[in-house]
Formats: structure tokens, sequence, C-alpha cells
């Protein structure tokens, strides 16, 4: 069924299978100290049949991770304990890329000896943090100064060749969701009138800039990217997506990254929704490299959308986490099993919700 999710290409200089690709999803199963365990090698590799997996967003550093049992790639430990994750992947026939994530204005001062968290201006999101001591509200971030910058993207480039010492196949920027680089993007958190601030092409620099970093490592047929173009995310928004995200489009298309990933909830979204309309129309006459489409896709709407054109791929987010084997049964046209203890098993520890969803072969196995 589907046939063109079936359908093998590439992602840049990564071969894929399928067009099913497992969008980034924050689990929790790292450490206190943020160093991946063993139970993420399991998880990650029962879903190995993916186009490609994408990696839940991993912090780049200790100012920029602020949510409790995420894993980071800021450290030797780090990387160590990513490398038998990443060989699971592989000798499960896998291909696997790395979400680098900076949470700026959204890391509370719990996680950084009390210090503010960073972001492009001294604003504060809306809404409760998620830190070890529970879910506090957020405090004020202070504007990153102009000679911090630098130190910031070379961050992003040591995350960058960690990730490539642990294995992986790529790398996608976490350009997203209004965490640190969608803090800079967009006009209703960029409150800058530096040159990170104030224009498009100011506020896009900082993209550009940690982009071309990341091609520096990897090359340019290796880095993804993802963006949030449409409606407000976490208290980030814009006042114009059409000329932000136009922009951020030309940049990277200039770049030649080897992919860009667009979420974009609608009105009826079940995780998160908007009635800003979704800019893909316009970014897809702006980029030309393959575009992958997210959030709340059907079978049945990812088929039509890459038979229309209108994606290249599509990443599927929480239909992965209670079907490991979800490009089977989409094959299939089998059933998908719910997500059960919603939201509790997303992000709490063990196996629980995280490793024990059952494949169609150990459900008729159970059957029998």
């Amino acid at each position: 069924m589907h046939d063109s999710l079936f359908q093998p290409g590439f992602l840049g200089a990564i071969a894929i299978p399928n067009r099913i690709i497992m969008a980034p999803l924050t689990r929790g199963r790292a450490t206190p100290e943020h160093v991946p365990t063993p139970i993420m090698q399991t998880y990650y590799r029962q879903r190995a049949t993916a186009g490609l997996i994408l990696t839940e967003a991993t912090g780049i550093s200790r100012e920029g991770l602020g949510w409790p049992g995420a894993p980071g790639i800021w450290s030797d430990q780090q990387v160590e304990a990513w490398k038998p994750i990443v060989e699971a992947v592989h000798e499960a026939g896998g291909r696997i890329a790395m979400q680098l994530w900076h949470m700026g204005r959204l890391v509370h001062p719990d996680f950084l000896g009390g210090k503010p968290g960073v972001s492009s201006s001294a604003t504060r999101a809306p809404g409760p943090a998620h830190t070890p001591q529970g879910r506090k509200d957020n405090e004020t971030a202070r504007a990153l100064r102009l000679d911090e910058i630098p130190r910031l993207i070379e961050d992003y480039g040591l995350a960058a060749e960690n990730a490539k010492k642990a294995g992986f196949d790529g790398v996608q920027l976490h350009a997203a969701n209004g965490y640190l680089i969608d803090q800079f993007l967009r006009d209703g958190a960029n409150l800058r009138d530096d040159d990170y601030g104030g224009s498009t092409t100011n506020r896009v620099r900082l993209l550009r800039e940690v982009t071309a970093r990341l091609i520096e490592v990897w090359g340019a047929d290796r880095v993804g990217v993802r963006l949030s173009p449409n409606g407000e995310s976490q208290g980030v928004d814009d006042s114009n997506p059409q000329a932000t995200f136009g922009e951020a489009a030309r940049v990277l298309q200039d770049l030649g990254i080897a992919y860009l990933e667009l979420r974009q909830p609608g009105p009826d979204g079940t995780y998160g929704k908007t009635d800003v309309p979704q800019q893909d129309g316009l970014i897809r006459t702006l980029f030309t490299g393959p575009l992958i489409l997210n959030s709340d896709y059907t079978p049945e709407q990812a088929d039509a959308d890459i038979r229309s054109g209108r994606a290249d791929v599509i990443s599927f987010g929480r239909p992965f986490i209670s079907n490991p084997d979800l490009v089977d049964r989409i094959a299939k046209g089998a059933h998908l099993n719910p997500n059960k203890g919603i939201p509790q098993t997303w992000y709490f520890p063990g196996e629980e919700g995280y490793t024990d969803y059952p494949t169609l072969a150990e459900e008729a196995a159970s059957a029998a």
C-alpha cells in the first residue's frame, strides 16, 4: 500500500530505502548528567526500518540543555555512550542522524547554577519549565552579547564533531519550535538592533552561520535543518512568516544543505494548532533540495503529498513511539498501536511506553 512511500531516494549523501522518516522525539531516558543509557540502544534499533532516524533533540552544551533526562553531545562520556546506539541501528540496517539542540530561553536557571538562560533578547517564555525539581515558571533570559556569538557557533561545531566521532550518518540543526535559533529568527522574540536583529537578513544570520559551521564539519550533503514556519511555538511567533522563512529558505538553498524539514501544525493539530497558513508552498519555490513535511500525517495523506510533489519525504513522530515497525505496518495496511500512558511514558524513565510496544510479528506470535 501507499507505493510512493516505499520508493528509495537520497537525502543528500544518505541513501534512504523509503520515504518514512522518524521525526525527532524527546524521550528523557538519559542519565541526570545527560549521558545516553543502554535502553536507548534497544529503542533506536527497534525503529531502524525508518528511511532515516532523526534522534531526539540532543543538547550541544551545558548552557543549551534544560530538559531532565535528555541526552547531550558535548562530553567524551556522552560520545562514548552514543557509539553503541549508532552501532545498533547500523547493525539492524538503519541510518541515523543526530538533531543538535540549544534551548535558549527555555533553559531554566536550575540547570545553570542559578544563572539565567540565554536568548536573542532579554525575554521570558510563557508557561512552566521542566526542571530536576519539577515544573517551575520560566524566568527572563539574558540577551547573548555580540562577543559571545562566535563561542556559541563553536559549541555547535564541537557538537557536530562529537556526533561524527560517535558514528552518526549526519546531523540536523534544530531551528524550530521556539528554541534558540527560532528565537533569533522570529521578530516576536528577537528585539535586537544589531547585526543579528531587525531585518530578516539579520535575523537569519545566526541560522546561516551555525549551518555553515556544521557544513565545515560534515559537508553540506550530510547536514539538514528543521524549521517551524507557521504559528506560535512556545511563545515565539513572527509578524511576517512569509518574509522571515522565505529568507531562511534562500539562505539554506545557497548553502546547499542535504534536506529541509518543516513542522507545520494546522488548525486541528493534535500537538499544537494554528490558523497561520502553512509555508511549504512558498518554501518549495525557493528551496530545491529534498523537502520533508511533518505534523499529524496519516499514511494516506503522506502518500498523497509525495505523489503530488508537495513533499519528497514525510516524517512521522508519535506513531513511531507506539509502533517500532511503523514502516511494515504502513506497507501492509495494518492497524497502528495507540500511545499508552500519554504523556507520562513519553518522558518518564523505564521500558514502559518506550521499548515494550509489540511489532506485528510479536502480536501474531502472542495470539498464536
